[in-house]
């Protein structure tokens, strides 16, 4: 099996949680690299990396293929793009930058050197995501009308981390945070809105950066998607509901990937390897061919961030479609920015 040499920009959570696990259990990756500024944390489960204390050192000493950008948001752009001009393929965490104007520049920087930029949008391969995606292809639910989508967390007290909260750095917030997540499901499901109106503010107040947004996309279709997401939500909502002309799909968020890569979990190459749910996560309702009501319990099957890395190198090895290349995820990033300009001006953004 080919190998790809991997380098870790961080081994903060990020890294240590979504990236290295899977890299070290992939039998095509070797993590040959990672930078920790003034600690040795990855010694202990990654001995075979070479330790560096910047990013330039490691892009000038490592020998590496590959480089998973998963600093701070504030900092994607000039590390993605000092890792573009030594030669290196990326992978950047999302948000991919902090606006359209700087992903535009690296996607294209990308292709002027002939290196693949993909943006790691992990949660497509949530089992809810997934499974609302396979109800959808089923087409039970007849025309989409309206759908809604919600990323809530009960988190009322500061977090602490200044690129997260604090206004005054550009890309901070729930916006960008969450944002990107829901953003990018709207436009995987139903592509990409004609208009938006959107309310973006804090909760916690104006010395901290937005934790509430609502965006409504409008479709040329007339259909209409709420992306929202609060931090003072303390009893679950369905995080997807979706209305057809034939019926509702209503899908809770269950998957456990983060919570067991957080508790020690070690995932699993070529399986599935988180714990399975408990009884039902989902209802469908719908009109059958007869236009009769069913209604169903629904599970969800399990979800696999592996399938992201294995994607990345099928396009290495084998030349198959990238996951979530950064010219796709562009479009996610004028919707981002087209909602702030929107809260601020009280007013409908034109997408087309």
């Amino acid at each position: 099996m080919q190998l790809v040499r991997v380098g870790l920009c961080a081994f903060g959570m990020s890294g240590k949680i979504f990236h290295a696990p899977f890299l070290k259990e992939h039998p095509g990756f070797f993590i040959s690299a990672i930078v920790e500024r003034s600690k040795e944390d990855s010694k202990e489960k990654y001995p075979e990396a070479v330790i560096y204390h910047s990013v330039e050192e490691m892009l000038q000493n490592a020998d590496i293929e590959v480089v998973v950008i998963n600093t701070p948001v504030q900092t994607h752009y000039e590390y993605a793009k000092k890792a573009l001009e030594a030669g290196k393929n990326i992978i950047v965490e999302k948000p991919f930058t902090v606006n359209v104007e700087e992903a535009e520049e690296l996607v294209n920087l990308a292709e002027q050197k002939g290196l693949f930029l993909s943006v790691y949008q992990n949660r497509r391969f949530d089992r809810d995501f997934l499974q609302v995606q396979k109800i959808l292809n089923d087409k039970k639910l007849g025309e989409i009308k309206e759908a809604e989508i919600r990323f809530d967390r009960f988190r009322t007290e500061p977090s602490g981390k200044q690129h997260k909260e604090n206004p005054e750095q550009t890309g901070s917030g729930s916006l960008h945070d969450l944002g990107s997540h829901l953003v990018d499901q709207a436009v995987q499901y139903f592509g990409y809105p004609e208009k938006l109106f959107a309310d973006v503010f804090s909760m916690k107040g104006a010395d901290f950066a937005n934790d509430y947004f609502e965006i409504l996309l409008l479709y040329k279709n007339n259909m209409r998607v709420r992306l929202k997401s609060s931090v003072f939500s303390k009893e679950a909502h369905y995080a997807y509901v979706i209305h057809g002309s034939k019926g509702t799909f209503l899908q809770e968020r269950t998957d456990n990937q983060e919570a067991e890569l957080v508790s020690g979990s070690i995932p699993v190459y070529g399986k599935d390897w988180t714990k399975p749910i408990t009884g039902s996560d989902g209802i469908l309702n719908f009109l059958n061919e007869n236009n009769e009501t069913e209604r169903i319990v629904t599970s969800s099957e399990p979800g696999n961030y592996m399938n992201y890395y294995q994607q990345i190198y099928e396009h290495i090895v084998f030349g198959y479609p990238l996951p979530s290349p950064g010219k796709e995820v562009i479009q996610n990033m004028k919707i981002i920015d087209a909602a702030i300009e929107s809260s601020q001006q009280g007013k409908i953004m034109n997408l087309i």
